[in-house]
């Protein structure tokens, strides 16, 4: 079993993310982490254990963390995902505590009593950089950090930054820089994972009750932007994080020098990736750009259908 954290903003995306997790044996998910994101940390804390309890999973702990970006205002994507969250799946009030413990002591404590953590990143990254921050030996405790976040040719939060970066740009630059084995997922590859009108009926059908919850987040008819994506559906970001960790033949990209922009106004969060190799600097990152959307829908249905 690979043993993972998984740090996170649920956010309808997350929450499908921790599904497939939670339905892979090959998994071991030793603790949730939750950050401010596309909504407040209670929201985010809140939703984190309505997903773990509606995956039969009351083993894993949840943990709230950092309510706010390093030095800028707190980021929301509520226009995106609604006030709660979780707009599409009603689900009950939590019944499963959360824990007292802080996200960034859950993850420090745990790194260093365990070795080969992979760390799954789904949200701003603030969290992470804390951790390190407080604990720089992590970065080489830790066997890899999976994040989806950042892009290397359009953004969807301004022109040219993604939302997981640009909501805490400055964490993602203390983590991208810290020397730990990192691969970034960005959205020139999940917005090639399109939930199309097909899928999302696949979903249904051979979901069992995981892949209809899965659907009903899914089924926004605003977020369905052919302008946008290329086609019918809306991208699922940070499942793909959850699949790199468990089939990563379906991923494919190369190693680059990444680094994040921290202040300029107009290109804030912006990622700048070294795709072709035109600068001395070292890579830095996986930078996965490809995958087997066809592989990656199966591999979501049969292990949510197991929930």
């Amino acid at each position: 079993m690979t043993p993972i954290i998984i740090d996170c903003d649920p956010g309808q995306d997350d929450a499908v993310a921790l599904m497939l997790a939670l339905g892979s044996p090959e998994i071991e998910v030793l603790g949730v982490t939750t950050v401010a994101g596309n909504v407040p940390l209670a929201v985010t804390s809140a939703n984190a254990r309505r997903i773990v309890e509606f995956a039969g999973r009351p083993d894993a702990p949840v943990f709230g963390g950092c309510d706010r970006p390093l030095r800028r205002p707190q980021p929301s994507a509520a226009d995106i995902h609604g006030e709660s969250g979780l707009d599409g799946l009603d689900l009950p009030p939590p019944g499963l505590a959360l824990r007292q413990q802080h996200a960034v002591d859950f993850i420090i404590e745990t790194c260093r009593r365990r070795e080969g953590i992979t760390l799954c990143t789904l949200g701003p990254l603030t969290n992470i950089a804390t951790a390190l921050a407080r604990a720089p030996d992590l970065a080489r405790r830790v066997a890899r950090i999976v994040a989806m976040g950042g892009a290397r040719r359009t953004g969807n939060i301004t022109p040219v930054a993604e939302f997981n970066i640009h909501a805490d740009p400055d964490a993602a630059a203390v983590v991208l820089g810290c020397g730990a084995p990192m691969v970034l997922i960005g959205l020139d590859l999940t917005h090639q994972v399109l939930v199309t009108p097909a899928r999302l009926a696949a979903l249904r059908a051979r979901g069992g009750r995981g892949g209809a919850a899965a659907a009903s987040l899914c089924d926004f008819p605003q977020r369905y932007r052919p302008e946008r994506y290329g086609g019918p559906g809306l991208p699922l970001h940070d499942p793909c994080v959850i699949a790199y960790v468990l089939t990563p033949e379906l991923f494919s990209g190369k190693a680059c020098a990444v680094a994040v922009e921290t202040e300029s106004e107009l290109t804030l969060g912006q990622t700048v990736i070294d795709w072709w190799g035109r600068t001395e600097r070292p890579a830095n990152a996986l930078v996965l750009e490809a995958i087997d959307a066809d592989g990656f829908f199966a591999l979501l249905i049969e292990r949510l259908a197991r929930l």
